[in-house]
């Protein structure tokens, strides 16, 4: 339980401080949502894809839930996926707007 908690954790953390900075869900909610769908269904499909090749095994560990959404993905693998997700679009949402701050910033003739 405590790697599926320490991404729930961290997922809360990236929500606030989306909330804070209003860089995704509160920004563009809905192209949020088909953003992170698109990113959680194409690494799914990849983890499969990868599972069915032999490539990804899961590794037992007392860490986690020992839960299985199908053989070798455990429950944890698609709430890291979500959670990989969205801190991209979090993070690229962040990033765009610092950019766009130093550019203005230059256009007015202040320092960067």
């Amino acid at each position: 339980m405590a790697y599926l908690i320490a991404l729930l954790a961290a997922t809360a953390g990236t929500l606030v401080l989306d909330a804070r900075m209003h860089l995704a869900f509160w920004r563009a909610p809905r192209a949020t949502a088909l953003t992170l769908a698109a990113g959680l269904v194409f690494f799914l499909a990849w983890d499969v894809a990868a599972i069915a090749a032999g490539v990804f095994r899961h590794g037992h560990s007392p860490f986690m839930t020992g839960l299985m959404l199908g053989p070798e993905l455990p429950l944890e693998e698609p709430v890291f996926l979500a959670f990989f997700s969205y801190t991209a679009i979090v993070l690229y949402s962040g990033a765009e707007r610092a950019v766009a701050a130093v550019a203005a910033r230059r256009s007015t003739g202040g320092t960067p």
